[in-house]
């Protein structure tokens, strides 16, 4: 079961050409956002940069907007991001720009129009702390990084 939301959106000048995200099959939890480029930009291997989507959205409050990586370009090419998921939250208004890096070994070519992260919107729960004396005790304890072995 799927929970339609509403979300406003605005596209910077110049950038009607750019498709708006979409979800590219019947299922698909993230839609496409592509670069808003004005001509091409090299990556090199380790290299990062931060490339424009040419869209502003105003995500409804109680929701989020995560910037996730696509897994096409990062098993292909090694492209990912590095603040990743990316989060937009409900009161952002600025343009949405993607923090990319090359992680692999070779230089990769984003181009105008280039579909280059996925932008999922998730519902948000916000915490309330309780400050107590000692936590519940659990199995797990205080095990951490790779205590359950291999």
């Amino acid at each position: 079961m799927t929970h339609d939301v509403d979300i406003d959106i605005t596209r910077e000048p110049g950038c009607e050409d750019i498709p708006l995200p979409a979800y590219e099959t019947e299922h698909a939890a993230g839609m496409d956002l592509r670069a808003a480029l004005d001509g091409d930009l090299t990556l090199a291997p380790g290299e990062r940069a931060l490339v424009p989507t040419g869209i502003r959205i105003a995500v409804p409050p109680g929701f989020e907007a995560q910037v996730r990586p696509r897994s096409g370009l990062a098993v292909k090419h090694g492209i990912s991001m590095v603040n990743t998921p990316g989060t937009i939250d409900a009161d952002y208004r600025g343009e949405i720009r993607i923090i990319v890096i090359n992680l692999g070994h070779e230089p990769f070519v984003f181009r105008r129009g280039d579909r280059i992260a996925q932008l999922v919107i998730a519902p948000v729960a916000r915490a309330r702390w309780n400050v107590v004396s000692v936590l519940d005790a659990t199995r797990r304890g205080e095990g951490g990084f790779g205590h359950t072995g291999l």
